[in-house]
């Protein structure tokens, strides 16, 4: 792949929160939300970001939207999110080591979809409010323009342009994640994160955002870092798959690597308890995990995973393993696997 359609490049990110105590509120510990991962996310691709929950997922989409610093002001952030926008600078923009008043400018082309479609929408506000304030803050269009712009954006998503001047409580959750969609789409981002955006949805109302999602990736050229637990949805959507395991990535590749040829223990056992649309089916190869996720405040030198691992080595315990291309475009992180 060329470096022209590398949109960003997440190199060796690190996100911890600390913890005070004593008399004085000291820095005791760290919680290590993030610990050292490293990807590429090129322009119209969508990466899926899986594992399970309070691996990180939610953490580094944050992280390479740059608001960790106004939810949580302590939070230390090391390592570099480079993005390559055209048109803004002929230079890589770095989210990680810019103030969140220096990127300004460029956060029209980074937008995000949460998670809550009920929690996410302003109830004081209108839709035409909601999807209009991106517009008001980094374009320079008229009220008429902007108004044009939102009865597209509505109609685009499948809602009605006379829907505009609702509240949020008027509509359904699969269309209020619809309004979410219109607001990120809004300022022609180049990036959309996507944080979980089907899972508080019913099951037949998922497979309509998914499918709108992606013909709007299509539409508009767009990219997509889509991070879920359900392991059904990402194999629907995402070109490369990303498995995280307690901060940190063990396994990047294609979606049909990662789903038919999974390498990393964890991987397998992430896998293997998909549910099976037949109960009566027999699964064959299932992999039951022993213990709980160890605490990311004290993890377990070297590879986080080898106190629940199958395959653990004394070795494993010295250092953490770097991610290494096992077959073409596979990467894993585990020298067990490898020898």
């Amino acid at each position: 792949m060329t470096a022209d359609n590398t949109l960003v490049e997440v190199k060796d990110l690190k996100v911890y929160f600390p913890i005070f105590g004593g008399i004085f509120s000291k820095k005791i510990a760290a919680v290590k939300a993030v610990d050292g991962i490293s990807f590429d996310l090129n322009r119209e691709e969508t990466v899926g970001l899986v594992g399970e929950s309070g691996c990180g997922k939610t953490t580094v989409g944050r992280a390479m939207i740059n608001i960790l610093r106004h939810i949580a002001p302590d939070v230390e952030i090391y390592g570099n999110i480079k993005y390559h926008f055209k048109g803004k600078s002929e230079s890589p923009v770095d989210f990680a080591q810019r103030a969140p008043k220096q990127i300004r400018q460029y956060r029209s082309k980074v937008q995000m979809i949460f998670q809550d479609p009920y929690a996410s929408l302003n109830p004081r506000m209108t839709v035409a409010q909601i999807i209009g304030e991106p517009l008001s803050l980094h374009t320079k269009m008229t009220d008429s323009e902007m108004k044009d712009r939102v009865g597209w954006l509505l109609n685009t998503v499948g809602l009605q342009p006379e829907q505009a001047y609702r509240y949020p409580h008027e509509f359904s959750g699969g269309q209020r994640q619809r309004v979410g969609i219109a607001r990120a789409l809004a300022t022609n981002p180049d990036l959309i994160i996507c944080d979980e955006p089907v899972s508080a949805l019913d099951v037949s109302i998922q497979a309509q955002v998914i499918n709108l999602m992606m013909d709007l990736q299509d539409e508009f050229n767009v990219s997509y870092l889509f991070i879920a637990h359900d392991l059904s949805v990402v194999e629907h959507i995402a070109d490369k798959i990303a498995v995280m395991y307690l901060g940190n990535i063990v396994e990047f590749g294609g979606s049909e690597d990662i789903f038919y040829r999974p390498i990393h223990p964890y991987s397998k056992a992430l896998l293997s308890a998909v549910p099976l649309p037949n109960p009566k089916r027999e699964r064959a190869g299932r992999v039951v995990l022993k213990g709980d996720v160890p605490t990311p405040i004290n993890k377990p030198s070297g590879c986080g995973f080898r106190t629940r691992c199958p395959l653990a080595q004394p070795s494993c315990a010295e250092n953490i393993p770097l991610l290494e291309e096992q077959e073409p475009n596979h990467f894993v992180a585990c020298p067990v696997v490898s020898r």
